[in-house]
């Protein structure tokens, strides 16, 4: 059985990323996050991404993009290697992400 999703969501791909920031530049960070979304939001298949914030504090970050190739296009850029140069700065390790497409949901 098949649940009901909109066209529009179909294969939808979903990367979420447990963080680590540095206690020092948790502000600095959100700052940076948000800016940095103006350069990511350009590129085809771009649908969004956000910095969640657990009651305890861990963090990670959801991006969605329209399909896995876009995502994968997008991974090749100049702009992604320089953003993601700078977003490690602010991290105690390296980001752990794990991939996920969309197969239901609204």
């Amino acid at each position: 059985m098949s649940l009901p999703m909109a066209d529009n969501e179909k294969g939808m791909f979903v990367v979420i990323s447990d963080i680590e920031l540095k206690k020092e530049s948790m502000q600095e960070f959100k700052s940076w996050f948000s800016e940095s979304n103006k350069i990511v939001s350009r590129f085809d298949g771009f649908i969004g991404r956000k910095l969640l914030e657990s009651p305890d504090g861990r963090h990670r970050i959801m991006v969605t993009f329209r399909d896995k190739e876009s995502f994968a296009r997008m991974h090749q850029t100049q702009e992604h290697s320089q953003i993601h140069a700078q977003a490690v700065r602010f991290m105690a390790r390296p980001p752990m992400p794990a991939f996920y497409s969309v197969v239901a949901g609204q």
